[in-house]
């Protein structure tokens, strides 16, 4: 019997190619979300939590599971199964994914979980199962609500990953796909990528010299990524920015929602009505009709979604109906174990 350790060979220097593809792109990948896997015999190899797909390539960022405990965990719906640090085969290092029963369901070998942009696009809309009819057609594909990731989410992808299905889109969360080899799984995660694909609205000129007057000798600076500054400039996107949270990163990694200055606030002034010992200060703030301003300190993990808010909303029309997450929802996820783990390692 072949070492439960072991990697399967070429396969598992090809996912790892892969990751590091895929995880080097914005339009799918922000900081250390999403995840891919491959499974060999009794043994999954998952992303580890916190790690980056990008890193795939130069660093050990996959950790092997018990696959069938896994399973019979999370069809049995055991509490467990949210906890995937247990079903781990060496204890004491990296934790596997939060995501690791999303990946374990799959019959398939090879798994990739992204939270690709123009999906997102999509699944943040309540007409988004309508939407992607036609662009997926010819597909083998289905779609569940959103649930916080997890084995509750994982037990709902179950019950529709069923027969030929190897495309899953998680409303408010993004996209999983399956196939039975890492060639097969990136080619269709880039063809689904590609259908979905939305040309993102034209830009407007942020008022730069306002926004300079503003930061200046405050905790918050001007964006690197100057398309942020699309979030105020236009009323409609303002408002859906400012009008909850849209997917689980966002408010793990900055918070929930998008707060705009009020008329004569500056932004440290803002941050202190915002800020306390449960909520840090915010990672960005919207001053609207002159651009977006972010903390000098913000992490890696901050500027990447931050980024991807804007790329998202630039490719929405102004009059779509967004699914946003509920109070409930949103504090389940910044009051969850799993996820401050995650943060931590991402911050």
């Amino acid at each position: 019997m072949p070492d439960p350790l072991t990697p399967p060979e070429p396969e598992y220097a090809a996912l790892c190619r892969a990751s590091a593809k895929i995880g080097a792109d914005p339009m799918l990948i922000q900081a250390a979300g999403g995840n891919t896997s491959i499974k060999d015999g009794d043994v999954m190899w998952i992303k580890a939590s916190g790690t980056l797909l990008a890193d795939a390539l130069d660093k050990d960022v996959f950790v092997a599971v018990d696959l069938p405990d896994m399973r019979r965990a999370v069809a049995g719906g055991e509490d467990r199964a949210d906890q995937p640090a247990e079903f781990a085969l060496v204890q004491g290092g990296l934790r596997p994914s939060i995501e690791t029963s999303l990946h374990a369901v799959f019959g398939q070998k090879v798994v990739m979980h992204a939270h690709c942009v123009h999906t997102l696009a999509h699944a943040i809309r309540k007409d988004c199962k309508a939407l992607m009819q036609a662009p997926l057609d010819g597909l083998n594909w289905g779609i569940v609500d959103y649930v916080k990731p997890g084995a509750n989410l994982a037990r709902l992808v179950s019950a529709v990953a069923k027969g030929a299905v190897n495309v899953v889109v998680l409303q408010n969360h993004g996209i999983i796909v399956a196939g039975n080899t890492v060639e097969e799984t990136h080619a269709l995660m880039m063809d689904v990528h590609e259908r979905l694909r939305v040309d993102p609205a034209a830009p407007v000129a942020p008022d730069l010299t306002a926004l300079a007057s503003l930061t200046e000798g405050s905790d918050y600076t001007l964006p690197d990524y100057a398309l942020l500054h699309q979030l105020a400039l236009d009323p409609a996107r303002l408002k859906q920015a400012t009008g909850g949270s849209l997917y689980p990163d966002h408010v793990i990694f900055c918070g929930i929602g998008a707060t705009a200055l009020q008329a004569g606030e500056t932004p440290d002034q803002a941050a202190a009505k915002l800020t306390d010992a449960d909520a840090p200060a915010p990672a960005f703030l919207i001053a609207p009709g002159k651009g977006v301003v972010v903390r000098r300190d913000a992490s890696e993990a901050n500027h990447a979604l931050i980024r991807c808010l804007v790329d998202v909303l630039l490719r929405v029309p102004a009059d779509a109906d967004l699914n946003y997450l509920t109070d409930a929802q949103n504090f389940e996820l910044l009051n969850w174990d799993a996820e401050k783990y995650r943060s931590t390692l991402n911050g």
